[in-house]
């Protein structure tokens, strides 16, 4: 005997059902409706009548397993709708970091705050993830020009043997003082998304990342809009430098091989090494190349337009690298007891706060995310050619987008993947 399929009804159907079995009878609406619906289907969506007068009536609902911990989650939803009244940005993982200190506030020895439970409990609470970034298109023809720029690599490492630890990449990261997401949490169906930051959200300053084959990360260096030096502490392992305009140039060039390149392991020793950069003007300057070469280090210019396929910065790193920036950022939001003007705005994030932010959140990136995008980007692969299979492989880290927008109603896989230390993508 074939297994009867279970049959799905909307709430609007169900309350018509109940409309019809109110005037002429439970077995009247049986005949009418169906079988099925049944006598006993009709007696049980009576009992949720209440419930389901209060529901979209285009959808099909009361289905899935019922909250597990039911307090907990009207405390963190109230913790959302808090945030988001004023103002704050809430992340899928503040979600489960908040969930995990009210089950330990309340005793509660079984609750894990997985991502899982994330997703279920957005979905009864009738929460989503709102997603505005539009990914920026590669152009069509550029195979010729990553092959040529890998041959180059190839025969400079074949000629001169670079230790892994010998080749980097850097790159300039253009940042903002207030660093909100553009995406929150919140209910479904909000027309209108804000988030609360200090007003310096357009104040910008120039972040440059570097690091090397081995996993090493070296010292960022910070380049502040202003012309005099920052009377401010600065943290140790940070490079401070200013610009009347904000921007990298030739001095700035000079500064970080001074001052992060040349200190690098083996740096002092003026071991043979390479560097990949894009085309930007300072980077390519005659005297940039004259500093490089007394250093002994070759340099590798990416071709324009392939910064997003073969610069490993941006292909894997700077993603969760400004992940844990805007995590950093929301904690100090979320803290209060800002600092204000005079005339009652609050004052935006002081240097030496940025500084530290910048610092943990670079401490943050796991090495091997940077062992394995020098080698997805074909810089730093064995030249046997028995890892050429992990060029351009779909890793899921690419920053030509802020944001993936991959849906995670078609592929749930990152609920397996998430790892404590990255934020999940949100919900459709």
């Amino acid at each position: 005997m074939s297994k009867q399929k279970r049959c799905t009804y909307k709430v609007g159907f169900k309350l018509e059902v109940i409309k019809y079995a109110k005037e002429h009878g439970n077995r009247a609406a049986e005949r009418h409706f169906g079988p099925p619906p049944s006598e006993k289907m009709i007696r049980e969506w009576q009992k949720q009548e209440d419930q389901l007068q209060k529901l979209d009536k285009s959808k099909q609902t009361l289905r899935g397993h019922a909250a597990k911990w039911p307090e907990l989650e009207v405390d963190i939803k109230e913790w959302i709708t808090h945030h988001r009244e004023n103002g704050f940005s809430v992340s899928t993982k503040m979600i489960m970091n908040k969930a995990r200190l009210i089950a330990v506030e309340k005793g509660i020895q079984d609750f894990t705050g997985s991502p899982s439970w994330c997703y279920r409990f957005m979905k009864r609470s009738g929460l989503a993830m709102h997603k505005t970034k539009i990914a920026q298109k590669m152009p069509n023809e550029y195979e010729e020009k990553i092959l040529s720029f890998h041959k180059f690599v190839i025969d400079a490492r074949k000629k001169n043997q670079f230790e892994l630890s010998q080749i980097g990449n850097m790159d300039e990261v253009p940042l903002t003082f207030d660093v909100p997401s553009n995406r929150t949490v919140d209910h479904k169906g909000a027309k209108t998304i804000t988030v609360k930051t200090s007003g310096h959200e357009k104040t910008h300053y120039t972040l440059v990342l570097s690091c090397c084959a081995d996993g090493t990360k070296l010292p960022p260096m910070l380049i502040f809009k202003r012309k005099t030096f920052p009377k401010e502490a600065i943290p140790r392992g940070v490079v401070v430098h200013v610009h009347d305009k904000g921007w990298m140039d030739e001095k700035g060039m000079r500064l970080w091989i001074e001052k992060v390149w040349s200190k690098r392991p083996g740096g002092l020793l003026k071991k043979p090494s390479l560097l990949v950069l894009d085309q930007f003007r300072a980077h390519i300057a005659d005297t940039t190349k004259k500093n490089f070469k007394e250093v002994k280090t070759h340099l590798a210019v990416i071709p324009g337009g392939l910064t997003s396929q073969l610069q490993p910065l941006d292909v894997s790193i700077n993603k969760p690298f400004k992940v844990f920036m805007r995590e950093e950022w929301n904690k100090w939001m979320a803290a209060g007891n800002h600092d204000l003007t005079p005339t009652g705005r609050m004052k935006r994030p002081t240097i030496t706060q940025v500084c530290e932010w910048v610092k943990t959140s670079w401490d943050s990136v796991k090495d091997e995310i940077i062992v394995h995008s020098f080698k997805k980007c074909g810089i730093s692969n064995a030249l046997d050619g028995t890892e050429d299979d992990m060029l351009y492989e779909n890793t899921g880290t690419s920053t030509s987008s802020d944001e993936s927008p991959v849906s995670d109603c078609e592929d749930l896989s990152f609920l397996d993947s998430d790892s404590s230390d990255e934020e999940f993508l949100g919900f459709s």
